[in-house]
């Protein structure tokens, strides 16, 4: 792959895909607090067919799947063909028989109006044309369906990711804007005002924000962290892009991070502050 011409769908299953399920124990047993909690609130209810928009390795899929019961049923649907895999293992050894995975882009897919819950943990703030693609989600709800998704809030309220990007901008340039990319970034629906004008010109209405900020554990030990942030996280993108220049000064972006990491250490691992908004709307009757 011409890394310097991919499309975001080639970015998530060549690029991101790998080192996403290497760092799974990060990705999904620590930062997926912020699912569990929004689901424990405002999630589905018993014997509800259910979307799980960018599903990912399909844990919350299948949670979702014990939750609406026999009576119920869960749709994973992502673009990422390894995530899928992943996903489609884990669940032949759950036990759970309500829940399927297909490839699709929900930016795209033709939806029926079929759905009374669609969920999305961290996916929606990828989409190229957000309202254009929250506008095709709210098809698939039936009229009164209910949606919930996760977002992060600013890069300034997420120190685990903000301290390594500060850290490697001291060093290197920022990217360039024409580098590979996975869409618009994880922080594109960081403000409530954009979230709610996006989802308003979509057709949803009782758009309600609640603000979630919990410690998350972002690696195992302090090397697992550093891997972690120089692999998937903000850092790691600027010191790739930075070529052999980001070679040059790698050792010095890690001895930096290691000294401002080492803090948050604890007997759990490296646990470091995050701030997310859980988003629900409904599609009106």
């Amino acid at each position: 792959m011409d890394h310097a011409a991919a499309t975001p769908i080639e970015v998530w299953n060549e690029i991101i895909a790998p080192k996403y399920i290497r760092f799974r124990h990060i990705l999904v047993d620590g930062l997926a607090a912020h699912g569990r909690t929004a689901l424990a609130r405002s999630g589905p209810s018993a014997g509800n067919r259910v979307l799980d928009v960018g599903c990912g390795l399909g844990d919350s899929t299948i949670e979702m799947g014990k939750t609406v019961g026999p009576a119920g049923s869960v749709l994973g649907i992502d673009c990422c063909d390894p995530f899928l895999e992943f996903g489609r293992k884990e669940l032949a050894t759950s036990g759970v028989a309500n829940v399927t995975f297909e490839n699709a882009d929900a930016a795209t897919q033709r939806f029926e109006p079929a759905f009374d819950f669609c969920f999305s943990r961290f996916g929606t703030m990828f989409f190229a044309s957000p309202v254009a693609a929250m506008r095709n989600v709210r098809a698939a709800l039936k009229p009164g369906g209910r949606l919930l998704m996760l977002v992060w809030r600013t890069l300034d309220d997420n120190e685990w990711m903000g301290l390594a990007k500060r850290v490697a901008l001291k060093h290197l340039p920022a990217p360039d804007d024409q580098a590979p990319n996975c869409g618009p970034g994880p922080f594109s629906m960081a403000s409530s005002t954009v979230v709610t004008d996006i989802l308003g010109a979509s057709g949803y209405s009782d758009i309600h924000l609640e603000r979630n900020d919990t410690d998350v554990t972002v690696g195992r030990t302090l090397d697992d962290a550093i891997d972690f942030q120089l692999a998937m996280g903000p850092a790691g993108e600027i010191v790739r892009e930075a070529g052999e220049l980001g070679e040059t000064k790698r050792s010095a972006v890690v001895e930096e991070l290691r000294s401002l990491v080492a803090p948050f250490v604890t007997t759990r691992g490296v646990v470091m502050g995050s701030s997310s908004w859980a988003v629900t709307a409904r599609r009106p009757e």
